[in-house]
């Protein structure tokens, strides 16, 4: 039994050392705090006029699945990208909330990414948002009550803060801060499975 623990541990200890060398402060990640959070947690900002945020889509599944149970996942929609006004982007993100709320923010923020990159269509009033939304099974008239509702407009303003917390660190999408400590850095060798488990790694240091 001994000798069986001694071998796990060493295994354990082997595949921590190997991850330590392979992801590198300064080429893999950067530490931009001196004290992470007190829960793991993954906020990834994003932009749905952003065609990189789109083909991300995918990899963010795969981030989400590998992620332990106690690991928070959230999605920060900026509101500083040139291809749209800060009205339509603020309205974009009174969306998103929205589809949080309704517990359907995968599916929902899908049919925006959709909407934009795949239709082509153009988005410029939350009229639109709503529009897509019904299309794809939301009550208009929840929508609205929601669009109005003091806790859609507290979560969009918590959004908003959490894009003036870290502004000096994103400047471009899509970007990942773990743990409140470290940003993940994405080089040109890098597999998507490296991706992830570059994220998950980093939700695991302190």
């Amino acid at each position: 039994m001994k000798k069986l623990f001694s071998i796990i541990l060493l295994t354990v200890l082997s595949l921590n050392i190997s991850a330590q060398e392979q992801w590198q402060e300064g080429k893999h990640y950067t530490v931009i705090s001196d004290k992470a959070t007190a829960k793991p947690e993954v906020k990834e900002f994003f932009s749905f006029w952003c065609p990189a945020c789109y083909r991300f889509e995918p990899l963010v599944k795969n981030i989400k699945a590998g992620l332990g149970e106690d690991v928070k996942f959230t999605k920060v929609h900026v509101n500083f990208m040139p291809m749209a006004g800060p009205d339509v982007q603020e309205n974009a993100t009174t969306a998103m909330v929205i589809a949080r709320a309704l517990k359907k923010e995968t599916e929902l923020n899908g049919a925006i990414f959709n909407y934009i990159h795949q239709q082509r269509s153009t988005i410029s009033s939350l009229k639109d948002l709503r529009s897509i939304f019904v299309i794809n099974g939301v009550d208009g008239e929840e929508f609205d009550k929601l669009a109005k509702s003091f806790s859609v407009k507290n979560l969009v303003n918590k959004n908003n803060k959490q894009i003036a917390e870290y502004r000096d660190y994103v400047s471009g999408v899509p970007n990942f801060i773990v743990n409140g400590k470290y940003q993940a850095t994405f080089t040109r060798d890098m597999t998507a499975d490296d991706i992830v488990n570059l994220i998950v790694w980093l939700t695991k240091q302190s």
